[in-house]
């Protein structure tokens, strides 16, 4: 296993830039159709009680990354050091449309989740390289010097930042709570139309991120796959449980799980990809194809977690219930 994902660090790996505006067109409507099911006086419940958003903060920006580290050093005979930087930068970006539409999807607190990754995004550029710095270095000091190439100082691009917030979150939940509230009847009918629209794009976005390097995928993606899935669950248990035990209401736990779960790994591939921060010559083609394939899965996670928590009641009870009794 490890002698075969470090031969991922000698191939290329394709990255479409014509796709990834094409991304940020459909996830502009996508969020669209989140703002359809948006009220502006449930922003104000998330600041009167800012709770739940204090923790999901937290998680990102804290324990999401100190726990990857943890993972990468258990697992260092099995995880070669450029997919363990991989997951260390992902960890270390910010959240996104996707988990905004899954907590949408999942009949969580939207709300919450909007602006949890309005947040985390505007934070990115302190706090992505503050995470990718200290965690990175961490493991390259005491576990794999090899690693040290791509512990580079990472510059978030501010315009990149501009497009996510003000492109794909500010002008689609501005638009969308401007027809709920003049075209009441008409954004009722396009919410439900829109939740089909935005799963059909989803797997059509997986689709097309599988189809740029399907050879590569096929051949490697054995192991790449339980590496991501087990990063990305417990990405999910971090949110959920630290919801739980903050004893935060249901809709809330939803947000937090989806939002630390589901991360931003688009903005890890265009960092990965910018020549001034990682010049052609590294080899970095397991970082590129770890974060690559979280691009992926969230959105197949999130779909799966998503229609769990839609459809079932599972999640109101467990460790919630448990401080309930504690107190």
């Amino acid at each position: 296993m490890y002698q075969s994902l470090q031969q991922l660090d000698t191939l290329s790996i394709n990255f479409n830039r014509t796709g990834n505006w094409l991304l940020m067109l459909f996830m502009a409507v996508v969020m669209y159709g989140v703002a359809l099911g948006l009220r502006p006086q449930f922003f104000r419940g998330v600041f009167n009680r800012p709770r739940s958003l204090f923790i999901g903060l937290v998680c990102q920006w804290l324990i999401l990354p100190l726990i990857t580290f943890l993972l990468c050093v258990l697992f260092h005979n099995f995880v070669p050091p450029m997919v363990a930087m991989g997951l260390i930068l992902v960890a270390s970006c910010p959240g996104g449309a996707v988990s905004n539409f899954m907590t949408s999807y999942a009949k969580g607190n939207a709300e919450l989740s909007v602006l949890m990754s309005t947040i985390t995004t505007l934070g990115a550029p302190i706090f992505t390289p503050i995470n990718y710095a200290i965690w990175g270095g961490l493991y390259t000091k005491y576990m794999d010097a090899a690693a040290g190439d791509v512990l580079r100082t990472l510059q978030v691009p501010p315009m990149q930042i501009a497009l996510t917030v003000i492109v794909i979150i500010g002008i689609p939940v501005l638009l969308g709570l401007v027809t709920v509230k003049f075209a009441p009847k008409v954004s009722a009918r396009l919410k439900e139309i829109m939740r089909y629209v935005s799963i059909v794009i989803f797997i059509g976005v997986a689709g097309m991120m599988i189809s740029q390097n399907f050879v590569l995928f096929r051949e490697y993606i054995g192991f790449i796959f339980i590496i991501v899935f087990v990063h990305n669950l417990i990405g999910f248990g971090i949110g959920y449980t630290a919801a739980s035990i903050g004893n935060t209401p249901v809709k809330d736990r939803r947000a937090v799980t989806l939002e630390t779960g589901i991360q931003n790994s688009g903005l890890g591939l265009l960092l990965l990809f910018n020549t001034g921060i990682f010049p052609p010559e590294i080899s970095k083609g397991g970082m590129v194809f770890v974060t690559a394939w979280w691009g992926v899965w969230h959105i197949i996670s999130g779909l799966l977690l998503g229609t769990a928590f839609r459809l079932s009641a599972f999640d109101t009870t467990g460790l919630s219930k448990f401080s309930h009794k504690k107190k």
